[in-house]
């Protein structure tokens, strides 16, 4: 047998061990993307470690958990770095992406790998601290299905505060969702919010946003943040043009999901009005002044807006046709939060009179449907009782 170097046969291991222990289910998975980052991960590492192995008595007491670091095509040794940290300790793994794919399909695939029925996810440049974790996670604990971070005394430079509240701003105003943080890389879920909320393109951006669209609880808190200590940021102004396009998309997935005819046929019923009101205009004008109106490019405008509006209009109920199909393939039952269930042993007794028989208790007894022990570990919801 030909011999391997050493660090083939180290990512032969790790691939290995990580395929092994895909099915053994954990309590906790950190997601860490990691782009260029060699230089933090070790101090990160052992933060989350410190943080998770504290276990405060009222949050994360003896519960099991892992952390998935997703190497999105760094070229500075990173994945090397994983890999000396993945044998170091057996709850570090490691996805090498083929290449940079954008921090939401890392994300994906983080998530894909994970098995914790909480989910956690922070940066990989240090900027996140680990210790705010386990506060995050006991909100958890009440009627919240996600916990974002807000950056309260952000320690970033001027240039990238500014535009950053114009866009959560702009983001809350679309959305609905009132966050001072949309982008905060700090978030603590329940599964199931990560199995039912779509991570592609740039939509991490709005994956607080998303998820409350879906139904779920989203709530705010503030942590710490830390200046970067090593490397730079991959932060550039070009991301506002891309965000702005996804911003439309956030739009139309979380108000008119299950009603494109709205937004299309909203969009075509102004643009017919138009239309009609200038071809009613030069009508008038051809009939009571007998002035010509074949040269007139009014006339072209009102004929263009008048075939856009047919075909907007065309197009929702080609698209209404569709979401019919496919909400028809949708479980019914994933926006269900709770359910109410009789109590056990009870019996139907006449018109809703309580049974003489039934046990002592008043009511029903409501069982949570999401809960972070509720969802299995590929994300889908529990079977109703």
């Amino acid at each position: 047998m030909a011999p391997t170097n050493s660090a083939e046969t180290r990512t032969d291991i790790t691939v290995d061990r990580a395929t092994a222990e895909l099915a053994a289910p954990v309590d906790i998975s950190v997601l860490v993307p990691v782009k260029d980052e060699v230089a933090s991960l070790e101090q990160l590492t052992d933060e989350i470690a410190r943080t998770l192995d504290a276990r405060p008595a009222d949050d994360v007491a003896g519960e099991a958990w892992e952390v998935i670091f997703v190497d999105d095509g760094s070229s500075d040794g990173s994945w090397e770095e994983i890999l000396r940290l993945s044998t170091r300790d057996s709850r570090i793994r490691g996805l090498r992406l083929r290449r940079n794919f954008g921090k939401s399909s890392a994300l994906a695939a983080g998530f894909a790998a994970s098995t914790g029925r909480v989910i956690v996810t922070l940066d990989g440049d240090l900027q996140d601290d680990p210790a705010e974790i386990p506060g995050m996670i006991a909100r958890l604990a009440g009627p919240v299905d996600l916990v974002a971070g807000h950056k309260a005394n952000r320690r970033d430079p001027l240039g990238k505060r500014l535009p950053s509240k114009v866009f959560n701003r702009v983001t809350g105003m679309v959305t609905g969702l009132k966050l001072h943080d949309h982008n905060c890389g700090l978030k603590v879920a329940r599964r199931e919010v990560f199995a039912r909320t779509p991570l592609y393109g740039e939509m991490h951006r709005y994956f607080a946003a998303i998820s409350h669209a879906q139904g779920f609880r989203v709530v705010e808190q503030p942590v710490n943040h830390r200046p970067r200590q090593h490397g730079h940021s991959k932060f550039g102004f070009e991301r506002y043009a891309r965000g702005g396009l996804d911003l439309l998309t956030i739009l139309s997935l979380t108000r008119y999901t299950h009603r494109p005819a709205h937004l299309f046929g909203g969009v075509g019923v102004v643009m017919g009005l138009a239309g009609f009101g200038i071809l009613a205009y030069l009508s008038a004008l051809w009939l009571f002044t007998d002035q010509a109106i074949g040269d007139r490019p009014l006339l072209i405008l009102g004929v263009l807006l008048m075939l856009l509006a047919m075909q907007l209009i065309s197009l929702g109920l080609l698209a209404e046709m569709i979401t019919n199909r496919e909400v028809s393939r949708e479980d019914p039952l994933r926006y269900v939060a709770e359910v109410a269930d009789p109590p056990a042993g009870s019996q139907p007794d006449g018109a809703g009179q309580p049974s003489e028989d039934a046990p002592a208790t008043d009511g029903v007894h409501a069982s949570t449907l999401t809960t972070p022990s509720g969802a299995e570990p590929d994300g889908t919801a529990p079977a109703v009782s």
